[in-house]
């Protein structure tokens, strides 16, 4: 069957004046236009396609790139609101994205970018787009434990931290206390399953568990740079301040301070070009 919303690797079965009709092992055809078709083809050749639903319902193939497939969460920006329709979205293909009104957890914008899930609506075929995230997560049953490393894509800012999506299943949050630098919304980024309470919330650290943690966050920060980085990063002492501003948050007289704070426990070398972990 070729499924909405996903990619597919399908055969070559005719040339028409619209385009170059697909097919699947099962039989079921489906039309790639002939401006997505490649300048030199022979039947039976096999290509990969992204399928899914026109205005109609029916199924359309295309060789664009989705910035989402179907169960996928990501950043997308409104470029259209249309009063009793909903907001539709740019990912990446021809045809737009919608969000219905009902699937808005606020009112979006034109402009504005909102954190998005690609669902499909079974009965039309149709895919559709919402932004009441909390309604596509679940963390009853969880398959992730305590050390694991997990994908996260920040979701939302909280009076706590950062709202996090951990592996597109589960609810998690990163306390402010287990940042050491920016989060951007819609920013995809590592993370370590830091314990899992008895609610089923998941706090996640950025930093791999057990790994030494010092009293002053700066010297946190600056040391799990270097651990992320294979012991070496090539920010120095004598480093502009907005250099250091931007890789780490801190100013250059925290950074210097940390540095030597470090250094004096025999963690790191100072080097011309940069910092080694010892």
């Amino acid at each position: 069957m070729i499924e909405i919303g996903k990619y597919h690797e399908l055969s070559i079965l005719r040339d028409t004046t619209v385009g170059l009709f697909l097919g699947d092992e099962t039989g079921e055809e489906v039309l790639l236009p002939s401006k997505y078709c490649p300048e030199t083809f022979k039947l039976q050749d096999t290509i990969r396609v992204f399928v899914y639903s026109d205005n109609d319902g029916e199924k359309l193939a295309t060789t664009s790139t989705p910035k989402l497939v179907l169960g996928d969460f990501g950043l997308l920006k409104v470029k259209a609101v249309a009063d009793g329709v909903g907001a539709f979205l740019d990912w990446g293909i021809e045809r737009d994205l919608m969000v219905p009104f009902n699937e808005q957890l606020y009112k979006m914008e034109e402009g504005y970018s909102y954190i998005v899930h690609l669902d499909l609506d079974v009965e039309s075929g149709r895919l559709y787009a919402s932004s009441r995230i909390e309604d596509c997560l679940q963390n009853e049953i969880l398959n992730v434990a305590e050390g694991d490393e997990v994908e996260l894509l920040v979701w939302k800012k909280t009076d706590l931290g950062f709202s996090v999506i951990v592996n597109g299943i589960h609810s998690g949050l990163i306390f402010d206390n287990e940042i050491f630098r920016e989060l951007n919304i819609g920013e995809k980024l590592k993370g370590y399953v830091k314990k899992i309470r008895e609610d089923q919330k998941i706090d996640i650290s950025l930093h791999p568990i057990g790994y030494a943690k010092f009293n002053d966050s700066n010297m946190d920060a600056i040391y799990l740079a270097l651990k992320e980085n294979n012991g070496f990063i090539t920010v120095s002492d004598k480093s502009a301040p907005d250099v250091i501003y931007s890789r780490f948050g801190m100013s250059k007289k925290a950074f210097k301070k940390a540095l030597g704070a470090l250094y004096k426990q025999r963690k790191i070398e100072i080097l011309p070009e940069g910092i080694k972990l010892i």
